[in-house]
């Protein structure tokens, strides 16, 4: 019969077609995929299933968006798992992913190792930033897939209100719910503060010097936030037109004077600093991967810790490949779904 005689890479193919039309959700294939000179291989997660006293309605559902990209996606596979591992109710987990490349190959690769996730990819038109992005300290900084962020709650469906935005770079120790039922209080964002960091340091010489930039801040205590983990009320974003108010300042940065070096972080700060929804630091161990320089190593604040995040220029996979790597990087590895070409032939 003809429809016997298609392959598993028509059937990729055809996926990847239908991928232009439409997002691409979680659906059960049953294939293996197919080698790519463009992706690495990773082996197959096991399944995670609810415990007993978890719900399965809507109101039990916990989303979480990440940007995929394929020069982390290895970061992003063992964010996903850690997630999972951790979980008491992983089936109740949603993922969201924002992707500015071709999505077909990132779904299969997705999908193969997490054949039971509840995932959709959802396309982010680079256009929407490119003439908005001014050069920073460090090129990863400058892809317009950095500031997918800002347009989460525009590219994601409206009636998601409430999201967990969480970098490639990290892995979480402890159940993600926790985080998700955090009370935002009315605030459009939570993330834990650091109040101790000088936040001057954040915006250039010029920002200050100008006696109206300067009075940005009048009338709020900042503290510097790491936007790699947020919760965010999407909802009230989008009625509240925050995107707008993010851009307004990328555009005095890139059309009038140079007010900051880090890429999408500080116009959050510009807009949000002072206003957020504290959260405990635990839920952010951030600087792992060293500064955006030079990327040495550090070593983990004192405390409890919920969440490990590599921000930085240093990334814990390639360090370990390097053969050289930092002593917290180790925390990294046992989530670490990677494997080679030789042993993806091997087997």
């Amino acid at each position: 019969m003809v429809f016997r005689s298609f392959n598993s890479r028509v059937v990729v193919i055809l996926l990847g077609l239908l991928s232009f039309f439409q997002p691409i959700t979680s659906i059960r294939l049953g294939l293996v995929r197919l080698p790519s000179s463009n992706l690495p291989f990773f082996r197959e997660a096991p399944a995670f299933r609810n415990g007993e006293e978890c719900g399965s309605t809507e109101a039990d559902r916990i989303n979480v968006a990440m940007t995929l990209d394929v020069n982390y996606l290895r970061g992003t596979m063992a964010a996903v798992l850690s997630m999972l591992q951790h979980s008491t109710c992983p089936e109740n987990l949603a993922f969201y992913f924002l992707s500015a490349h071709g999505a077909p190959e990132l779904f299969t690769s997705i999908k193969s190792t997490f054949p039971y996730l509840n995932m959709t990819i959802y396309h982010f038109n680079s256009d929407r930033v490119r003439g908005k992005i001014s050069k920073s300290i460090r090129k990863a900084l400058d892809q317009p897939l950095n500031y997918a962020r800002i347009y989460l709650a525009d590219t994601i469906p409206e009636n998601v209100q409430r999201v967990i935005y969480l970098d490639s770079d990290l892995v979480v120790v402890d159940d993600i719910a926790k985080l998700w039922g955090v009370d935002m209080e009315g605030k459009v964002v939570a993330a834990p503060e650091y109040c101790h960091t000088d936040f001057t340091l954040y915006f250039t010489k010029q920002f200050w010097s100008d006696p109206v930039l300067a009075k940005t801040f009048d009338g709020r205590k900042p503290c510097y936030f790491n936007t790699g983990v947020m919760v965010m009320d999407v909802d009230k974003w989008r009625k509240e037109k925050y995107t707008e108010k993010v851009e307004e300042w990328m555009a005095v940065q890139k059309k009038s004077k140079r007010i900051y070096h880090l890429g999408s972080l500080p116009p959050f700060l510009l807009v949000l600093a002072g206003n957020i929804k504290a959260v405990d630091h635990r839920w952010n161990q951030h600087g792992l991967g060293g500064d955006n320089i030079e990327g040495k190593c550090r070593s983990l604040h004192p405390g409890p810790i919920s969440l490990l995040h590599w921000s930085g220029k240093g990334k814990p996979w390639l360090r370990l490949d390097s053969r050289k790597p930092c002593i917290v990087d180790h925390l990294w590895a046992p989530y670490d779904l990677y494997r080679s070409s030789r042993h993806f032939f091997e087997e």
